[in-house]
């Protein structure tokens, strides 16, 4: 089968590998139909790394992904061959102190599609994943609304974890397809004033469309000046940028809360601790989804929820390199790069790739 493969830093290759076999009674067969790109596979990409987790070359990327089950295990019955099916990344477990607390997303044994010294990514023709991970979705979503359950899930259970579970102010810091995935969750639990900062216009432009109460470019605007901004309940960053998480302590109210969701780039951050004690801002860290991946594919089933619109830019295999470069540089107004690493042709109800 193909497989794309990093060979290393901006460099990939469309190698043949063997493809996999079911290894376990639980194990199911998938033929990979759409991959999306994430923040975190840009990391890899173009560093090489997040943190101390570092990329060996060669190896293969990708985690936001659906498909269409090909084979399953003996003991596999939940779904069958042919199903189409949303992918949950995350292989815990089940026997860690963290898995028998609810907490498998910290799982201390955890291995994650496409995660350097776990395992190996999605951005192949076919992969095997254990039952527990693969969520059928009904014949209304998508296959490519199906592979934007993933991101979409991270901001339901980033809402999730609101301790002030009826905040009347929200800013969201940060609107690439994370934070626009905060926002739906915060519009679907009733969340009415949200303030949304980017330095892309065109993602405001999309934040403002979909719900967000106030837009604004931090680039144009001095942001200790806007009151609007000021006082808020809860801040979600959303940026992994130094200057986002300066000015969340700045526009939170004393007794906020700072939900940090991006990824920083840098392996550390710093907070002007003063401001941050005298205003006792409750500072909760979001990995990952921990178990909100049928909640977010019950929102597009029931239509409570539109997320077709990430999904700007579609790619064929071959086409890996251009997708990863229009992504890293934030060109063409792309939110969210797909590809289709299988060829599987997308239904008429979704947009037709885009080639080059």
């Amino acid at each position: 089968m193909k497989s794309i493969v990093l060979t290393g830093a901006k460099k990939f290759e469309i190698q043949d590998i063997p493809k996999p076999r079911i290894q376990s009674d639980h194990d199911v067969l998938l033929k990979i139909a759409v991959v999306g790109i994430c923040g975190s596979d840009i990391h890899y990409y173009a560093e090489g790394r997040i943190g101390d987790q570092i990329v060996t070359y060669p190896f293969t990327i990708g985690h936001e992904c659906s498909a269409i089950v090909e084979a399953v295990g003996k003991e596999v019955t939940h779904v069958k061959p042919g199903d189409r099916i949303s992918v949950d990344p995350t292989i815990s477990c089940g026997q860690c102190d963290q898995c028998m607390t609810g907490r498998t997303h910290t799982c201390r044994n955890q291995k994650f599609l496409g995660c350097p010294g776990q395992m190996s990514g999605c951005l192949s023709e076919y992969i095997t994943m254990p039952e527990k991970c693969c969520f059928k979705v009904g014949d209304n979503i998508s296959l490519t609304q199906a592979a934007l359950i993933e991101p979409l899930s991270i901001g339901a259970y980033a809402v999730s974890l609101l301790k002030n579970k009826k905040p009347k102010t929200v800013g969201i810091l940060g609107v690439g397809p994370i934070g626009l995935s905060v926002l739906l969750a915060c519009k679907q639990v009733g969340i009415e004033s949200i303030f949304v900062t980017d330095k892309i216009d065109h993602r405001l432009q999309e934040a403002r469309r979909i719900g967000a109460s106030w837009t604004g470019n931090p680039d144009r605007l001095n942001m200790g000046e806007e009151r609007e901004v000021n006082s808020l309940d809860v801040v979600f960053e959303c940026c992994g940028q130094q200057d986002a998480l300066d000015q969340a302590i700045d526009i939170l109210k004393p007794g906020g809360e700072l939900l940090i969701v991006g990824i920083p780039e840098s392996d550390r951050i710093s907070f002007d601790i003063h401001l941050l004690r005298r205003k006792e801002i409750d500072i909760q860290n979001v990995r990952r989804q921990n178990g909100f991946i049928q909640t977010a594919i019950d929102w597009v089933q029931q239509g409570l929820v539109e997320i077709d619109f990430m999904a700007t830019h579609h790619y064929d295999l071959e086409q890996v390199k251009s997708a990863f470069e229009i992504v890293k540089n934030y060109r063409d107004g792309v939110i969210k790069a797909m590809v289709y690493p299988a060829g599987i042709e997308v239904k008429p109800c979704e947009q037709e790739r885009v080639t080059g």
